[in-house]
C-alpha cells in the first residue's frame, strides 16, 4: 500500500463529511461564532447544522456553549483543542495526498 492510499485510508471521516469540513473550516479562522452566523456561511438548514454540530461535539471537536441574550437563546460555538488540532492533520493530510497526485 503507497503512502497515500494509506493517508486516504486514515483520514478523519468525521470532518470529511462536506457540511462538517464546511463548519470546522469556518470554526477554524475564528475564535468563536454564533449559530445564525455558521448558517449562513455554510448554508445549511438549522436543523442540518444542529445534527452536525452534535456529531462534531461528541467527537470532542465543537464546543457548544447556550445562553440567553435579552430572552432570547443564543448558541455560541468554538472548536477544541483537539478539534484545531484534528482539523490540522486534516488539511495535512489531504494536501499530501492531493500533492502526490501526478500532474
Amino acid at each position: 500500500m503507497t503512502s497515500k492510499e494509506d493517508t486516504l485510508t486514515n483520514i478523519d471521516r468525521i470532518i470529511h463529511e462536506p457540511a462538517r469540513l464546511s463548519i470546522m473550516a469556518h470554526l477554524y479562522v475564528v475564535e468563536s461564532a454564533d449559530f445564525l452566523f455558521l448558517i449562513r456561511q455554510t448554508g445549511l438548514t438549522s436543523g442540518n447544522l444542529s445534527s452536525h454540530l452534535s456529531k462534531l461535539e461528541a467527537a470532542g471537536y465543537v464546543e457548544i456553549k447556550k445562553e440567553f441574550v435579552d430572552k432570547k437563546p443564543h448558541t455560541m460555538l468554538s472548536l477544541t483543542d483537539k478539534g484545531r488540532n484534528a482539523f490540522k492533520e486534516y488539511v495535512q493530510s489531504m494536501k499530501h495526498v492531493l500533492d502526490e497526485l501526478p500532474e
